[in-house]
């Protein structure tokens, strides 16, 4: 079975630049896929003009043969993030891919961590995803590509990795990061 190129793991582009509260009934949804599932539905989102975000993360993988293969992974197994009105929450159900669809009521608290889960997936280069809370300190970057971006740093095998969560999950994603570049937080 061949690797799929990389695919737009968002809809519109400029989704998570827009407003959070908009004034033409527009709800964001946590959609939980069935299993595998996550990218067959952002396809026939994006073919029904359906506002998503799903964060894909770079592995690479060597084949038994010894070639190096790169595919894309969800960060956030079996969930993908849809903004649309009732009608689009419809579709999105009725394209057979989901298990179950839940609406968000902080709307704003996950717009806001999308973005950083976004800024970390364009700038980190080892992003691997977090299913649980780490303990950490609660730590600002303060130079860097990432600056601004605020989140957990955890101490592993003498490394520094800045974990970001989605509080409606309490998942997330983590990057590796210099400790010179943060700042912890009282």
């Amino acid at each position: 079975m061949p690797i799929l190129a990389n695919e737009p793991d968002i809809f519109p582009a400029n989704l998570l630049e827009q407003k959070t509260q908009s004034l033409d009934g527009t709800e964001w949804y946590a959609v939980h896929t069935l299993s595998r599932r996550e990218k067959e539905l952002m396809r026939r989102l994006r073919s029904q003009k359906i506002a998503h975000y799903c964060p894909l993360a770079e592995t690479r993988k060597r084949s038994p043969a010894g070639r190096i293969r790169t595919s894309y992974i969800p960060l956030f197994r079996s969930y993908v993030f849809v903004r649309g009105k009732e009608e689009d929450r419809y579709k999105t159900v009725a394209t057979g891919c989901v298990a179950n669809c839940l609406e968000v009521a902080d709307s704003e608290q996950l717009v806001t961590d999308l973005r950083r889960i976004r800024l970390l997936n364009q700038e980190g280069v080892d992003v691997r995803p977090e299913v649980a809370p780490l303990v950490g300190r609660n730590a600002i970057v303060v130079s860097g590509p990432l600056t601004g971006v605020k989140g957990t740093v955890t101490e592993t095998h003498s490394q520094h990795r800045l974990t970001v969560l989605v509080s409606f999950m309490q998942q997330g994603a983590s990057v590796t990061i210099d400790e010179a570049d943060v700042e912890l937080l009282a």
